[in-house]
């Protein structure tokens, strides 16, 4: 555990544009005392204002952000400071125009949006780099300044000659020789054959779109040269700040399929950051998934931001109530946004903060959602569900020293692999699916409150009873002999169809399933059948008949003993599930996909054999009851939260202090509709 921030308290706060009200200074001291109100003690300065930091070039105004600073070094406030590279000043764009992007039919784009610069163009680094060390030499030595906030949510990419240049020159030190990228590419076909460096292009609508392997690598390459980027704009604040941390706020699980970001690799990205931050947004109050099917997948969200580093982490953003780019902006329910904000501190993360603290007045966020709204008063219903997160946050000091309980189950998630599997040309496009699959083998645990990490190809597997390795269809031969090792030592393993199947130049693998895949699941997959949406076949298993779809894999065991069989199509009475003790452990492997009902049933029989619920000093009676744990060697807090409509009641088996009143709390518990309680054994 190496969270630098070394916190005493919460944070609780978010981005403020002082900068949008320099004309009315009666709104800024109106601020700052509403912030107060709400328990407010962090703000986030800087994000987007270069042009107001530097109205031309060379000429630099930071009177206003130093009265900033001063207000909220008097109110004992955090500043969490932006470097401003998200969006270029016009002037910038006018005089350089390398630095605006180039898109995949060629053209370059015109000053506008956000986000729009070149990664590689040296003049744009250049720029970047003076105004940051301006920043550093004024701010550096600020007491307030907690942290840097670097750029905003890094994405997108750039076709530009600089870019194709970079790219080129990328891999040339991955692959060495054309002879080696030909092969890599499987060339040959179509003729496609390489005879110069200068012939690669990136993947384009008016070129290439088809080799895979050059789709692979450019998604590679764009993480690559985002963190090159990122890695330049931080030198000189790692120069003139080595002691003030580092983040940049990560992106995810937005509806409608709550998903990881595709753009780029965070679990690379993560490398390169002091502390994992990111911006939550989920649509609480939708009408297609329940609250509770909404909050499981919230929490997988967080779950994997936090298995990035393995270590507590940052919400940078969230919002107060509606926000105003989802496609439907409903407004969070009464008491949905202290349920929100506390599952997220109960995964782990050391702050509740918002995208907006004072809503814009104009342009495309001036509805975003806000702490202030922009009748300015303090009695709408997001300021007083802001204030009430304030206060509870204040109750909670004691739970900062704490970390989300050690997790017994892993499931692996791979950016390269999932851009290959989206990539593939076979299967169905509609039904591929690969994080909805995580979530459906994370829902069991979610909702009998086993903490999970999500884990790379290259995390030690070690340290967890049960590994789930869904869809792994672009694995290399060392993951392969990794997971034989682990099940070999004691682990225990379950994979799924659609695994093994390509390496990491998406080339597909010959002569059959990788020998170590072979003899960790002690069977061989002959072939995968592809079903239709209203297509379905049955599988046989646990006494009971469930449905399947989407995909079936014929196997042929070869040591395994089969725990279920299909009942019809042409392999009707084959094996579909299976199991295969290897060493001290066993593997399990799942040649179907079902619905979440056997997922259940089959996740219970791994839970009793293993033991893997943990001992808990509360008893609850519905699964849309969510009970997570933070601890030290001292102490636990145990977070429930009611994601749903129903009030409901849990038991407490032992003596135990409501956290948020610091009362001893009685053994009969009401948890009204979204409720939330917080109770720990702590004698602080």
């Amino acid at each position: 555990m190496s969270n630098p921030l070394k916190l005493t308290h919460f944070l609780h706060g978010g981005d403020y544009n002082p900068d949008q009200w320099l004309d009315h200074p009666e709104i800024i001291d109106r601020d700052f005392h509403l912030f107060q109100q709400a328990h407010l003690n962090s703000i986030t300065l800087g994000v987007f204002s270069w042009a107001k930091l530097e109205p031309s070039e060379g000429h630099y105004d930071f009177s206003w952000l130093d009265d900033i600073f001063d207000r909220a070094e008097a109110q004992g406030t955090h500043v969490i400071l932006a470097t401003p590279s998200g969006a270029r000043p016009r002037w910038l764009a006018e005089k350089y125009p390398e630095v605006l992007r180039v898109d995949d039919h060629g053209q370059r784009q015109h000053f506008g949006e956000r986000h729009n610069h070149c990664y590689t163009s040296p003049i744009y680094r250049e720029k970047v780099q003076t105004i940051n060390r301006k920043s550093a030499e004024r701010y550096g030595h600020r007491k307030s300044l907690l942290m840097w906030h670097i750029s905003n949510e890094y994405g997108g990419q750039c076709f530009c000659d600089l870019c194709q240049a970079a790219f080129r020159d990328w891999l040339k030190t991955k692959y060495h020789s054309l002879d080696c990228l030909n092969h890599a590419y499987w060339s040959s076909f179509w003729s496609h054959t390489y005879t110069s460096w200068d012939q690669v292009e990136a993947p384009s609508p008016l070129g290439d779109q088809s080799v895979t392997g050059l789709n692979l690598d450019w998604h590679r390459f764009v993480t690559d040269r985002t963190i090159d980027f990122f890695e330049n704009e931080i030198k000189p604040l790692r120069e003139l700040t080595p002691n003030i941390p580092v983040t940049t706020n990560f992106m995810g699980g937005n509806p409608p399929e709550s998903h990881v970001f595709t753009d780029l690799d965070y679990q690379k990205f993560a490398e390169h950051v002091d502390i994992v931050s990111w911006d939550s947004y989920p649509n609480w109050s939708n009408d297609y998934e329940s609250t509770a099917q909404l909050a499981m997948k919230t929490a997988l969200m967080n779950d994997e931001m936090r298995s990035l580093k393995h270590d507590n982490y940052l919400i940078m953003e969230s919002t107060p109530s509606q926000v105003n780019w989802h496609p439907y902006n409903r407004s969070k329910r009464p008491g949905m946004h202290e349920m929100g904000s506390l599952q997220q501190i109960a995964h782990g993360s050391d702050s509740v903060m918002y995208f907006q603290l004072h809503q814009s007045r104009g342009a495309s966020e001036m509805f975003h959602g806000a702490v202030i709204t922009n009748n300015l008063s303090d009695q709408t219903r997001a300021f007083k569900d802001v204030t009430t997160v304030g206060h509870d946050l204040q109750q909670l000091t004691g739970a900062v020293a704490t970390h989300r309980r050690d997790a017994r189950v892993a499931i692996v998630f791979d950016y390269d692999n999932m851009w290959a599997l989206d990539d593939s040309r076979n299967y169905a496009n509609a039904t591929k699916q690969y994080w909805r699959t995580i979530q459906e083998h994370y829902q069991y645990f979610w909702e009998h409150d086993i903490p999970v990490d999500i884990v790379k190809t290259s995390d030690d597997l070690t340290p967890y009873t049960l590994v789930i390795d869904p869809m792994h269809f672009l694995m290399d031969q060392a993951f392969a002999a990794k997971l034989k090792a682990y099940v070999h030592q004691g682990g225990h393993l379950v994979g799924t169809y659609i695994t093994g199947i390509v390496d990491r130049n998406d080339l597909a693998y010959q002569g059959g399933w990788l020998p170590d895949l072979q003899a960790t699941y002690g069977l061989t997959v002959q072939e995968t059948d592809t079903l239709y949406p209203h297509q379905h076949n049955t599988l046989k298993a646990f006494d009971k008949t469930y449905t399947t779809k989407d995909y079936s894999d014929l196997l042929v065991l070869d040591g395994a003993e089969p725990l279920g069989t299909y009942e019809r199509d042409f392999y009707a009475g084959t094996t579909a599930i299976s199991r295969h003790p290897l060493g001290q452990g066993a593997a399990y492997y799942l040649g179907c996909r079902t619905d979440t009902d056997f997922l259940e049933d089959f996740y219970r029989s791994l839970d009793r054999s293993l033991k893997l619920t943990p001992e808990l000093p509360l008893k609850k009676k519905t699964p849309t009851v969510s009970i997570q744990v933070r601890e030290n060697a001292t102490a636990h807090f145990y977070f429930v939260i009611n994601f749903s409509h129903q009030a409901t009641t849990i038991q407490l088996t032992q003596p135990l202090t409501d956290a948020l009143t610091h009362q001893p709390a009685d053994s009969t518990q009401e948890l009204p509709a979204y409720g939330v309680r917080v109770f720990t054994d702590s004698q602080d």
